[in-house]
């Protein structure tokens, strides 16, 4: 067995989450995660899983069911010199503790002239596919990467889970980081196996605001971030069967925004198509296609995204299924753009 082997050993997401705060809290002490079912449970989506029982109650706590109140203490917590982590269970769930959210986490170190930062993790679940109905299956992307004032990571792989967890809780910016359950590694929502990857033991960290090229390519630039980049690189493996070579862009950030290799893999494929599981208007989908146009990049075709469609999630499984980003729709946009 070669050296090479020996040593890779893969994670789902959610462990990496969970090795990754476990791996902070033991050098930082300032560092501890409260939500609602983060405890004894582990968390219902298990990054949280076996941190209870080496940290404790204290600094692994479990809130009464009240979003407004547990994210405003985390803000409070953060204002005067500790790092949580706080779960919003379901992104879903915004709306009930927005306040908290924006005026004020992301918005003290502005209002304060800097003198009081919040190193604040807002880690929440996003996307469908379960059945789950609207109010549990949405992904806000664009909700969250609009507001100024925190920073927004969303990861594909449990790699990129890791090290951009332990960048998160490093920062002294507020971060939003939003993992996909499907690709949590939790089998009861279903589990894409591209997302478990190799994951050093040592800790690391994925630089904020940089996005990678998980697949080169010379005829189309796919870009997405978490499920959007799996359907990518699906329909470049089918694509390539007809000849055609697609390069898939993995944005790892949606705040800070690397639009410098998303420009630079459009001038070479002259061709896009932006991935988002997230509603179609208003969205990431839209700003990468301005940020394209608005750059004077030369296009072969017109850009196109594949996106929710903009209505509520159905909790019917066919419906769903229907208004999801998949491979399939990913190739139909290609052909829209070649046959024009």
């Amino acid at each position: 067995m070669s050296e090479v082997k020996q040593k890779e050993r893969k994670l789902t997401i959610a462990r990496a989450m969970a090795e990754g705060i476990a791996q902070e809290m033991r050098i930082d002490e300032r560092v501890f995660v409260m939500g609602e079912d983060i405890g004894r449970l582990g968390g219902v989506f298990g990054n949280t899983r076996g941190l209870f029982d080496e940290f404790g109650s204290t600094r692994i706590r479990d809130t009464p069911i009240s979003e407004t109140a547990f994210v405003g203490a985390g803000v409070g917590a953060a204002s005067d010199g500790m790092r949580p982590i706080v779960e919003l269970m379901f992104v879903d769930f915004f709306g009930v503790c927005m306040d908290a959210i924006y005026n004020l986490m992301a918005k003290n170190t502005y209002f304060s002239g800097g003198n009081i930062p919040v190193p604040m993790v807002l880690m929440t679940s996003t996307g469908g596919g379960y059945s789950d109905g609207g109010q549990h299956s949405q992904c806000l992307h664009g909700t969250f990467a609009h507001l100024p004032g925190m920073k927004v990571v969303a990861p594909s792989n449990a790699y990129d889970a890791k090290g951009l967890m332990i960048a998160a809780i490093r920062d002294q910016n507020p971060v939003v980081f939003m993992f996909h359950k499907s690709l949590q590694g939790m089998g009861w929502l279903g589990t894409e196996p591209a997302a478990i990857v190799h994951v050093p033991e040592e800790d690391y960290v994925v630089e904020i605001g940089k996005a990678n090229v998980v697949k080169e390519g010379t005829d189309l630039t796919i870009v997405g971030i978490t499920s959007g980049v799996h359907h990518g690189l699906k329909a470049a493996e089918l694509l390539a069967a007809e000849g055609v070579s697609a390069e898939v862009v993995d944005l790892r950030s949606l705040v800070p925004l690397d639009r410098d290799t998303v420009l630079a893999s459009v001038a070479k494929t002259g061709r896009l198509i932006v991935v988002d599981e997230d509603y179609h208007s208003y969205g990431m989908s839209g700003e990468i296609i301005a940020s394209v146009a608005e750059s004077g990049v030369q296009m072969k075709a017109s850009p196109q995204r594949v996106a929710y469609p903009d209505i509520p999630i159905p909790f019917s499984r066919p419906m769903e299924q229907w208004a999801l980003p998949n491979a399939d729709k990913i190739i139909s946009a290609y052909k829209k753009m070649r046959d024009k």
